[in-house]
């Protein structure tokens, strides 16, 4: 590739946000780079939402064949080989990825492995890799790097005692216990997977409950379902005092005045992530920051013109669905498609056993803002094809204007909610009410039902069994 190559746009970042932003930039005709300095895809598609969301499936499956005497079935012994499981994971993100790379071919994107760096408006360098003392010229930069995990300060990650999701996503070996530092979605999913394959598993949250950012009504179901499956959840709860031994971790668990040590042969880090901002910019490039992401303007461009950014680097909320939609936008903004357009409706998903699923309002943010509201629920032992499935734990909550119905807040937490919570989305975007859902024929028997019967309930109008 020649020096001399200007572009019209060059992406840093082949994540979410990175790779969208490239292929959506050729799809327009336009001259586009992408640079990503380990693989297409990112974290998400090679150590994040893909290959998790493959172990997932693996330990649901493995936990429906061992109760297969629910449905009538006989399998007899059911085992498990975790280095296949794992295997699996990894190469269902190579597939993925390869899939990236395919469609970058597909629209004309030059994709570079390193790491760039924007030398100064107009200009991006490749700092290492094959590629190494490139420079290229280009009327447009989108920086796209995404986050990286947080690490609890002063504690060595070895990757074998203590490790990140992407350690764990790269062991092919099951640990006896394990300790994780943080129950968002991440140490929730992990905690759901390891539980299902055997592991002693303790979830430690800081913060008054599991899945902070949820409902207080779907954490508390949670949290009794981990109980019941045999996860040892500790909320309002902090973490000190680690030692890490030869063969296990331990650590203090603080409750107020209450001091509590634990031990398990791993700990898994799961506290949060931090912007991927290192080495991005020259240091002569100074757009304006804000705790080290990156702020911008409604069409997504940053203080220092012909600079953009979308996705995780940019700030909450830290999802791979929300990236792509910024990075889309911001590309169809910058190349005069229409105007670009900022998330304000969008799901939120933890894919563990119930999955929980959300978008908009929680019932505590409506009463905080002082809103008229109206709360409608339906329960999935209710729904005929949730207890047919053998499925039936959960329910489906939307919360709703008392006056006109608009719907502020959805959350679900049960069987296939992060498919069902796309509706509550649909119906956010063309701001129907619940009556209108309501007056929308769902079919039966289906776990949609579930999600009718909800706004009904909100008029106190649920019907189905």
């Amino acid at each position: 590739m020649a020096e001399s190559t200007e572009y019209d746009l060059i992406v840093i970042g082949g994540g979410p946000a990175g790779y969208a932003a490239a292929i959506r930039a050729g799809q327009l005709g336009k001259k586009v780079a992408c640079i990503e300095m380990e693989r297409a895809g990112g974290t998400c598609l090679n150590w994040g939402c893909i290959p998790t969301k493959a172990l997932l499936k693996s330990a649901e499956l493995y936990q429906k064949i061992k109760k297969a005497d629910v449905y009538g079935l006989s399998v007899g012994e059911v085992s498990f080989d975790i280095a296949k499981v794992m295997t699996r994971s990894r190469s269902v993100s190579d597939q993925m990825a390869k899939g990236v790379e395919f469609l970058f071919r597909k629209n004309k994107v030059d994709y570079f492995v390193g790491r760039g760096q924007v030398t100064a408006p107009g200009m991006v360098s490749i700092l290492d890799g094959e590629h190494k003392g490139k420079f290229f010229k280009t009327k447009n930069i989108l920086v796209a790097t995404g986050c990286k995990m947080r690490r609890i300060p002063g504690l060595e990650y070895d990757g074998v005692r203590v490790m990140t999701s992407r350690e764990a996503l790269a062991s092919k070996t099951l640990p006896k216990s394990i300790i994780i530092v943080g129950a968002g979605a991440i140490g929730v999913e992990f905690a759901y997977f390891y539980n299902a394959f055997g592991s002693k598993v303790t979830l430690v949250e800081m913060l008054p409950q599991v899945l902070p950012v949820e409902d207080e009504e779907v954490s508390k179901t949670l949290t009794r379902a981990f109980d019941k499956q045999g996860i040892k959840s500790y909320v309002n709860t902090k973490c000190e005092n680690f030692r890490v031994g030869k063969d296990s971790v331990k650590v203090d668990l603080v409750q107020g005045e209450t001091r509590t040590e634990v031990e398990a042969e791993v700990l898994l880090s799961a506290i949060g992530v931090v912007a991927n901002i290192e080495g991005v910019l020259a240091a002569n490039v100074k757009p304006e920051m804000d705790r080290n992401y990156l702020k911008v303007g409604d069409d997504y461009q940053t203080t220092v013109k012909g600079i953009y950014a979308a996705g995780d680097i940019i700030g909450p909320p830290w999802l791979a669905h929300v990236a792509t939609y910024e990075a889309v936008n911001a590309v169809n903004g910058m190349f005069g498609i229409h105007h670009a357009k900022r998330v304000k409706n969008f799901p939120g998903c933890t894919y563990c056993q119930p999955q929980v699923a959300s978008t908009g309002l929680t019932e505590k943010a409506a009463k905080e803002k002082g809103l008229a509201y109206k709360v409608g629920k339906f329960p999935f032992t209710a729904s005929g094809k949730a207890v047919a499935s053998a499925e039936s734990e959960g329910f489906v909550k939307v919360i709703s204007d008392a006056k006109t119905g608009e719907i502020y807040g959805a959350h679900i937490i049960g069987a296939e909610a992060t498919e069902l919570i796309a509706e509550y989305g649909l119906a956010r975007e063309l701001e129907a009410t619940v009556e209108e859902i309501h007056q929308t024929i769902h079919a039966h028997p289906t776990l949609s039902e579930a999600v009718m019967e909800a706004s009904a309930a909100t008029m106190g109008e649920a019907i189905h069994i």
